[in-house]
């Protein structure tokens, strides 16, 4: 789907535009009834009129064909003026400020909609520019998906949002994936942490209704089938004043379900669960995990050597509940995943041979280690002495990250983690989510480089794997799972004096 490369060939003069109005066709499929069968597809149209003898106007318009709805136009653009040197700037900047101005609620949320202020067209101007034809078409596409998202799925009947999962976005997932757009990063990095907010949890709120649909039924499996699941998500990294920041969003039904080799032989990836379980998948489905790495470097220059030392400043790991207010009465709206795990890893590109070296600092206290333990549990259902073997790695302590015996014990086996998130002694924020300083990670490590290194820019990855678990916390269920997601991406390293920090 290259809708830009099309709106961008429309043509510039009356001389060259048909009679009947150009479109591009999004979907379409046959649908056949008892009586005949009919082409349903949603289509993009450009509709051209003089607005004076100086401009030439054209307004866009999605389009609905085939479908048993009185309403066939079901989304309009701002006019565009095709003598502009961006003549198709106000179309961008209307789809960007109406997918931020929708953002779904999240509880908790510190990114209020209504103070978010109006993009600036400077800002989304420089990004056209600053980018090839073919990475920035990938960009339009992603944002023309997620504003027809709303429009499909919220503002038309269902038989049309039925139609944008399995034939629009189902084929199309691909522009969701991980760093799939080079112009989403540098659009995050122009507008601010709280537009970027707005953007990727419209986005999770997307991928979650899909994946919900998509488990459900309603023939998405054949399309995308469970075993070979999309990676869904977005990350970048960046290099700012001595900081290496890379920060990862994933909807955490799109993140990898961990299980003991004997349960993933199982033919059902996705196994059913009991009926009174399906709401509270539904409520753990609308969540998305957030995270910010942050790590501080420093360099120093030395008589035949450069010293490149690395610490973790803080990491920042959160899970959001996208579509509830704060206030709403939702069943099963305390039930959330929790941070269980993490590893962070930072180094020169694979291949070099310009670091001569690897030191390590004080050796960290969270180190990740294996634990056999006899819990006994005062729970308030009854008593219960469960042995268990888990992998984790402290912070989070007592929270476990991968289950390797099965719960013999029924409901009362993961008892010790309910209430998880109140209690002197964890770790976890109010809100259920993480944040450690670099207090707790010893004094980091160092890399010794060539001196013939000095003056350039290089290349160093940063990386990090989070570790998301469910067990019940204020409900009796026995479900209990354990997710996971792995990002890495490339950060500046200069090498110049002038602009680097030394001893």
């Amino acid at each position: 789907m290259d809708v830009w490369s099309w709106i961008c060939e429309l043509p510039n003069s009356d001389h060259h535009w048909t009679e009947s109005n150009p479109s591009f066709e999004l979907a379409t499929t046959a649908a056949s009834t008892q009586l005949n069968s009919l082409t349903r597809s949603i289509q993009l149209r450009a509709e051209k009129s003089s607005g004076s003898n100086i401009d030439d106007l054209v307004t866009f318009s999605v389009c609905l064909q085939g479908f048993h709805s009185s309403q066939n136009i079901i989304w309009v653009s701002d006019t565009c003026s095709l003598s502009s040197d961006k003549p198709f700037l106000p179309l961008v900047l209307q789809l960007l400020q109406e997918i931020i101005s929708r953002s779904p609620t999240a509880q908790d949320s510190t990114c209020p909609r209504s103070q978010l202020q109006k993009l600036k067209p400077d800002v989304v101007s420089w990004i056209m520019d600053s980018h090839t034809s073919e990475s920035f078409s990938t960009f339009f596409n992603l944002i023309l998906l997620t504003r027809l998202f709303w429009v499909c799925a919220f503002d038309s009947p269902t038989e049309v949002g039925s139609f944008y999962f399995r034939s629009l976005l189902a084929p199309n997932l691909e522009t969701t994936s991980f760093n799939s757009s080079p112009a989403l990063k540098t659009f995050f990095l122009t507008v601010g942490v709280d537009a970027e907010l707005c953007f990727m949890r419209t986005l999770g709120y997307m991928l979650a209704k899909w994946y919900i649909l998509r488990e459900v039924g309603v023939g998405l499996q054949t399309l995308t089938p469970l075993l070979s699941s999309p990676k869904v998500g977005f990350s970048y990294a960046t290099e700012s004043h001595g900081f290496w920041v890379l920060k990862g969003y994933a909807p955490v039904w799109g993140m990898k379900l961990t299980r003991p080799k004997t349960e993933m032989s199982k033919s059902n990836y996705f196994p059913a669960f009991e009926a009174k379980d399906a709401v509270l998948k539904y409520a753990l489905a609308h969540q998305q995990l957030e995270v910010v790495i942050q790590l501080e470097y420093t360099v120093g220059f030395y008589e035949g050597l450069i010293q490149v030392n690395a610490r973790v400043d803080n990491l920042r790991v959160h899970v959001v509940q996208l579509g509830y207010n704060k206030d709403d009465d939702v069943e099963f709206g305390e039930e959330k995943h929790f941070p269980s795990r993490i590893r962070v890893w930072v180094g020169p590109e694979v291949g070099a041979n310009y670091v001569a070296g690897l030191s390590l600092g004080r050796s960290t206290n969270n180190g990740e280690r294996e634990i056999v333990a006899q819990n006994i549990v005062k729970g308030s259902f009854e008593n219960s002495k469960s042995p268990n073997k888990c992998c984790m790695t402290t912070p989070p302590g007592e929270e476990v990250a991968g289950r390797r015996s099965s719960p013999k014990g029924g409901d009362n086996y993961y008892e010790g983690l309910r209430e998880r998130y109140s209690g002197g002694s964890r770790v976890f924020t109010k809100k259920g989510g993480l944040v450690l300083a670099g207090d707790e990670y010893g004094q980091g490590v160092g890399w010794r480089l060539s001196k013939e290194m000095e003056g350039s820019v290089l290349k160093w990855r940063i990386g990090g794997q989070v570790w998301l678990s469910y067990s019940p916390n204020q409900i009796k269920s026995s479900h209990f799972e354990t997710r996971c997601v792995e990002w890495c991406d490339e950060v500046d390293l200069p090498l110049i004096p002038s602009k680097l920090f030394s001893y």
